[in-house]
């Protein structure tokens, strides 16, 4: 296995740029058969930029719009059969029942990576945890920022909903660093890549396998993919690689603590798009 490939991110635009300044200098050398020399994170980034998704038809009817290349997924695998959410499969929750503490609170379905930290396999100065991850025998250390404002935020979201982490990336690297990043128990459940449903190259949080009232639950993520299944669910974050000034987080407090109180977050949601 791959040891990037536990992680499932969007590409970092300073990545990217130093990609396509190593392509333009290749080209101009007149040879195809010079390989590119790139960083083993750097290879891992450019696998999720080259693909394509049409739009689906989700559950409420509407229309996801196409999305540009470079969010989320890997290009697909002979092995790995592209698979549609359909009426005649058999229901098998991702969610146990509700704690009696959380009934009547909407559902808030959160990503982890470039929505609350950044990750990387190369050594980050400043990272607020290093995971070490053992891939098949060889023990890696993964450098993690936190977003800021991340802990004001999951306190805060923890009081007012139900908070579930759903993200793309595998157990084994996710897991260790929920338990370092939610000091406060605030995720209810933990939901990892093997939750998703692999369509089209990326890998999709379905939303109607959670077990709640599609009408309740509210899905935060950086990647339109993730999400393609229920656009009108989502609330979309810029991605976050390492820019400290940035506030997202903190801004986004007032718009969910009014989103708590609302019956149907879909409507909730049309109408804070409209506006």
């Amino acid at each position: 296995m791959d040891s990037t490939s536990i992680i499932t991110q969007v590409a970092n635009p300073k990545d990217e740029e130093i990609v396509c300044n190593q392509e333009k200098a290749s080209q101009s050398d007149g040879s195809l058969k010079i390989k590119r020399k790139r960083s083993i994170f750097g290879t891992f980034l450019c696998c999720l930029r080259d693909y394509n998704v049409e739009p689906v038809q989700s559950n409420h009817g509407s229309r996801a719009l196409v999305l540009p290349a470079g969010e989320n997924g890997t290009p697909a695998k002979h092995d790995q059969v592209p698979v549609l959410p359909t009426s005649s499969s058999p229901v098998k929750y991702l969610l146990p029942e509700r704690n009696t503490s959380d009934y009547g609170k909407n559902c808030v379905v959160i990503d982890l990576d470039e929505t609350l930290v950044h990750s990387s396999f190369k050594p980050i100065s400043n990272a607020d945890f290093i995971v070490p991850v053992e891939i098949d025998g060889t023990v890696h250390q993964v450098y993690v920022l936190k977003r800021p404002h991340v802990d004001q935020y999951l306190q805060k979201m923890g009081e007012l909903f139900e908070c579930v982490l759903f993200t793309a990336s595998l157990a084994k690297y996710a897991d260790p660093v929920a338990d370092l990043l939610d000091k406060w128990g605030v995720f209810r459940a933990r939901l990892f890549r093997e939750s998703c449903v692999f369509h089209r190259g990326n890998y999709v949080k379905d939303l109607s396998r959670l077990g709640r009232e599609l009408s309740s639950v509210i899905i935060v993520d950086n990647s339109p993919a993730s999400y393609i299944f229920h656009p009108e669910n989502a609330v979309a974050v810029q991605s976050w690689f390492d820019d400290m000034t940035d506030t997202e987080l903190l801004d986004l407090i007032p718009v969910f603590e009014a989103l708590s109180v609302e019956e149907d977050v879909c409507s909730a949601l049309r109408s804070l798009r409209g506006r």
